[in-house]
């Protein structure tokens, strides 16, 4: 990067946000800024360097070698960047800046829109994002100030909180021909995920039951929701059943899944007081609705658990 002469941090600001979007459009979401801005932003940026940084094509823009180079330098820049604007915000009271948290669509879906509109209540000044993936969010590339996961990672430069457990069953329309054992699922709808894009072992729900025909599939917990809803049987969340009345548990004695939810941060992130205090209350918050919800769906399953 001989020569490379960048004008001022927000370049390197705007360069981010385009790597980590792979493209123009989701970052000027991000940026709140027009894409053809950002892409006379990242043509300038390329001659002041007298390189390409990334490979331009339909699909978004890749990283070029060069690019992945100053991405990891922009990274750590951005670190201590926001290290040192968390010092100035050590002692407020309040909560302020921008946190993005990535998350499993399940705990997006059902549990985080609740618990950070209710942080974000008490932080006004507080700007919180969700970023609901059905992959591992990369906190080295900076996806997300944090992340939530089903299970703790074992490689990386991560600090790992466990937030809670969860509990999960069998679930279909109460108004479906009754199911009194295992077998009885073969001649039902099975709703599950696709196959080959679990991310997570601990997400292989199916397979424990000895289930491998899916006959209704998506990526998404919420969308497995929605199928079961129309008349299928898959694993449900117990915190995810208040918001679908009309399922029932079935099989509980048979079928019956414990799970956690894991909070990940980068190490380098443990001196932001900031970002601590936010995890903390995450943790909490989020542990407390996970509860008030699974006791709202014992409370409406007809007695079966």
């Amino acid at each position: 990067m001989q020569g490379c002469s960048v004008d001022n941090w927000d370049d390197m600001r705007v360069f981010l946000a385009v790597a980590r979007a792979e493209g123009l459009t989701g970052a000027a979401r991000t940026l709140k800024m027009d894409p053809s801005t950002l892409g006379r932003r990242i043509g300038r940026l390329e001659r002041s360097v007298g390189a390409a940084l990334f490979v331009k094509s339909p699909q978004g823009y890749a990283l070029t070698d060069l690019g992945e180079r100053m991405r990891e330098t922009a990274t750590e820049a951005e670190r201590h960047l926001l290290r040192a604007l968390d010092e100035g915000q050590g002692t407020s009271e309040q909560l302020t800046g921008q946190i993005r948290i990535g998350a499993p669509d399940g705990a997006a879906n059902f549990v985080l829109p609740q618990v950070v509109a209710a942080i974000q209540a008490e932080n006004p000044d507080l700007e919180v994002q969700i970023l609901a993936l059905p992959r591992v969010v990369n906190l080295s590339r900076r996806e997300a100030d944090m992340a939530i996961t089903v299970s703790p990672p074992e490689a990386g430069r991560l600090t790992v909180q466990k937030i809670t457990d969860y509990q999960l069953h069998l679930a279909m329309r109460s108004d479906a021909p009754p199911v009194s054992a295992l077998a009885d699922l073969r001649s039902q709808r099975i709703v599950g995920y696709i196959p080959d894009m679990i991310f997570d072992k601990e997400l292989d729900y199916l397979g424990a039951l000895g289930l491998t025909k899916v006959d209704l599939a998506s990526n998404s917990v919420a969308v497995q929701l929605q199928l079961i809803r129309q008349g299928g049987v898959g694993i449900v969340h117990d915190f995810a059943l208040p918001f679908a009345p009309e399922l029932q548990i079935v099989l509980p004695e048979q079928v019956a899944l414990q799970r956690a939810f894991y909070l990940v941060r980068h190490t380098s992130d443990r001196h932001s007081e900031r970002l601590t205090r936010f995890a903390t209350e995450l943790r909490k918050r989020m542990s407390e609705e996970i509860a008030k919800l699974e006791r709202a769906a014992r409370l409406t399953a007809s007695g079966l658990i």
